[in-house]
């Protein structure tokens, strides 16, 4: 009999059942489920209504489409039947259709607005008004066929002008007759002057007067406003262009005047209508316009009234007074203040060509150095130039702009400096004042800009320095003298901070000119004066480790830099001092390349004693090359061995390579072209020396350097032998050596590369 378990291990054992029935039943239910879907018919998803299409324009625009299409059409055929059929109806005929046609289209506007119907009624208004112009058409051809054109065309401009505004009038709601008569009014008041002989002056009088209509039409018509504001924008500035361009050709007082006056009704018409509009972006622009014409006017006046150098400042001086004249309305007084800004801007303008040939023209001196003081300080700017006429009074107008800019602001500040600085440039070209105080007054006004010390200020000096520098090149005093001016004033601006990089760098700029001035005044060669430029560059190596401001010290090095570029330029032409400046420069460098920031430097200083070197061996005609390649190789294995010894990791390439390659290379170039047997004797020599070297130290680059050169010493060595042999074979031999080579390196292919393998493995673990 088995006894009943534990209860634990009954527990246990029921737990485990009841899961794993559980776990059946979820598979039944799912294997259910899926049954009950596959017997299921398939259903077909309702059907979605149609998408009704897209209506590309919306009903009204279609209406509006074919009524204007309608009207077009409508007019075409009146116009035809007007041209083509009129000639068939006799005058009670003409009259009975184009009176009932024209009053009939003209009376259905009133039925067509009872019924709602606007848009019909403008379509139909449109075309009543195009049967109006038929008519005047017709009239005339019928009835005024020899009436003057001019003056029928006013009269029908006139009458159809009125009729279309009563029409409108009467019939408010309709938007396109007054407008229209609006537009045709405009033809009336210039018809009628020039059909009563009236000159180009009444006839631009009347367009005024037509634009002052338009815009008092703009002010009181809201309706209107829109084409009133084009039609008066449109013929006032017609009548403007018209005014300007009669201005421009008046040559007496009298046509001046009259153009003037245009101008100034043009000016009181646009200064009216910034009174009243009530838009600011109108009141400013129209403010603006009719200052300038008022302007305009008075600088025609002046044109052929005053001397040609006055004309440009007395428009200055009105545009200056329309500052005060600048109150009242804010928008008006922005337009007004607008005015003068444009005056002030056009006046300095005309000044650019008189400051653009003071300040270029002195480069002509570069062509003729010394050549001789000129008369006045204007032949010494102009040179071959063509100084612009009337241009006498250009300081006047730079100075006047300067002051009104000091005195709007901080901010506007730099601008008058720099325009008082274009008048003290420009003033003595333009009055002609001696030579010697035009370059007076440019070295007191490079003081007193370095004196201020900002930097615009010191840009300003900057470029007076140079056109004072310039000027000087015409005699030889000058020259020295202003040279030494500039040196000294520059270094002195830079001891007190004024910008010190850009003063520090223009006082040695000048001290190298200075120099070269010097040596030729002394009637030293260039590569005698090359030894005094050298100056610069000692200076500059002395003064830059002082100075605690590195943009500063920077721009002094460089500065040097170029002074010596110019003494090794000028020593150029005479071998044995061009040594002798390079050997100077190298001290230089290598005296910079002390300190510990500029240990770069170093290495010019070791290609400047090089090429001072090869420079003075060039010059004892030596022509051996290992005379040249020996000077280099020798340091650059010594700083090799001295990196090696610092790092034994560096690579032999890097330490020894760059010194064996300029030696063994050009003695082996040398060697191939030398019949002599030492050359090549001791460059074997040393090549195999060097193989040896780089085997027992394990040093790749004396190893592959030294190898390579010995084979192709022994090469050369044996090249007129094999050539004897070659000779003594006969033509199938080279052929079959060839081809068993091939044959043998083809049977050994594997093992080659297994040798070459070795090799390189063996090299790798070299240095």
């Amino acid at each position: 009999m088995t006894s009943p378990p534990p209860p634990a291990e009954e527990l246990r054992l029921l737990d485990a059942e009841l899961y794993r029935l559980d776990t059946r039943r979820s598979q039944l239910l799912a294997r259910r489920a899926w049954l009950v879907t596959a017997l299921q018919p398939v259903r077909p998803l309702p059907a979605l209504p149609p998408a009704p299409p897209r209506r590309e324009t919306s009903a009204p625009g279609v209406q509006n489409v074919l009524l204007l299409l309608g009207g077009i059409l409508l007019t075409i055929a009146a116009m035809v039947f007007t041209l083509v059929s009129w000639g068939h109806l006799g005058i009670a005929g003409r009259s009975l259709v184009l009176g009932a046609v024209t009053l009939a289209v003209l009376g259905a506007p009133v039925a067509l607005l009872r019924r709602g119907l606007r848009s019909t009624a403008e379509s139909v208004a449109g075309l009543g008004l195009a049967l109006t112009v038929l008519d005047a058409y017709a009239l005339h051809e019928a009835a005024f066929r020899t009436a003057d054109g001019t003056t029928y065309l006013a009269a029908c401009a006139t009458v159809l002008a009125a009729l279309w505004t009563a029409y409108g009038t009467a019939l408010d709601a309709l938007g396109l007759p007054r407008p229209a008569a609006l537009l045709v009014a405009q033809l009336p008041l210039p018809l009628w002057v020039v059909a009563a002989g009236g000159g180009p002056y009444a006839v631009t009088a009347g367009v005024l007067l037509t634009a002052a209509f338009d815009a008092t039409t703009a002010l009181r018509a809201v309706s209107l406003r829109p084409v009133a504001v084009v039609c008066a924008f449109g013929a006032g500035g017609y009548g403007v262009l018209a005014a300007g361009l009669l201005s421009l050709d008046a040559s007496g007082p009298g046509a001046a005047a009259r153009a003037a006056a245009l101008l100034f009704l043009a000016a009181a018409m646009a200064l009216a209508a910034a009174r009243f509009t009530p838009q600011p972006g109108f009141a400013t622009g129209t403010a603006l316009a009719g200052a300038l014409c008022a302007i305009a006017g008075v600088g025609g006046v002046l044109r052929v009234s005053v001397p040609g150098e006055w004309v440009v400042p007395a428009c200055l001086a009105c545009g200056i007074a329309l500052l005060p004249a600048a109150r009242g309305i804010e928008p008006v007084r922005r337009g007004l203040a607008l005015a003068s800004d444009v005056v002030q801007a056009g006046a300095v303008l005309w000044t650019v060509p008189a400051v653009g040939v003071t300040l270029l023209g002195p480069t002509a001196w570069l062509g003729r150095v010394w050549a001789g003081a000129p008369g006045d300080a204007r032949t010494a700017a102009v040179g071959d130039a063509l100084w612009p006429p009337h241009s006498a009074t250009a300081p006047l107008v730079l100075a006047a702009v300067a002051v009104l800019l000091a005195l709007r602001g901080t901010q506007w500040r730099p601008h008058a400096l720099a325009l008082a600085w274009a008048a003290v440039i420009v003033f003595p070209t333009a009055l002609e004042l001696p030579y010697g105080f035009g370059l007076l007054l440019l070295g007191v006004s490079v003081a007193a800009l370095l004196g201020l010390g900002t930097r615009p200020a010191v840009g300003l000096a900057l470029a007076t320095s140079l056109s004072l520098a310039l000027l000087s090149l015409a005699a030889e005093t000058a020259t020295l003298a202003v040279l030494a001016s500039l040196t000294a004033g520059f270094a002195v601006a830079a001891r007190r901070g004024r910008l010190a990089p850009v003063s520090a760098a223009a006082s040695l700029g000048y001290a190298t000119a200075l120099a070269c001035a010097m040596g030729a005044s002394a009637g030293w060669r260039p590569e005698h004066t090359a030894l005094l430029v050298l100056l610069v560059p000692v200076a500059a190596a002395l003064l830059a480790p002082r100075i605690a401001d590195s943009a500063t010290t920077l721009a002094v090095e460089s500065t040097g830099a170029v002074a010596g570029l110019v003494a090794i330029g000028l020593a150029v032409l005479d071998l044995p001092l061009l040594a002798l400046v390079l050997s100077l420069c190298a001290v230089i460098a290598a005296g910079t390349a002390v300190r510990q920031d500029r240990r770069g430097v170093g290495y010019a200083a070791v290609v400047l004693f090089v090429l001072a070197a090869w420079v003075r061996l060039a010059s004892w005609q030596v022509g051996v090359p290992e005379a040249y390649t020996l000077p280099v190789t020798v340091p650059a294995l010594l700083v090799g061995a001295l990196r090696r010894h610092r790092d034994p990791r560096a690579s032999s390439w890097t330490a020894y390579g760059p010194g064996l390659t300029a030696t063994l290379l050009p003695s082996l170039a040398a060697a191939w072209a030398d019949a002599e047997f030492p050359r090549p004797l001791l460059l074997g020599a040393v090549a195999l020396a060097l193989t040896l070297l780089g085997a027992r130290h394990r040093l790749r680059a004396p190893l592959v350097l030294g190898g390579s050169v010995l084979v192709l010493d022994a090469l050369h060595e044996l090249a007129p032998y094999l050539v004897q042999v070659a000779d003594l074979l006969p033509r199938w031999v080279p052929p079959a050596l060839a081809g068993l080579l091939l044959l043998a390196l083809g049977a050994t292919y594997e093992q080659r590369l297994r040798d070459v393998r070795k090799v390189r493995e063996v090299l790798g673990r070299m240095d």
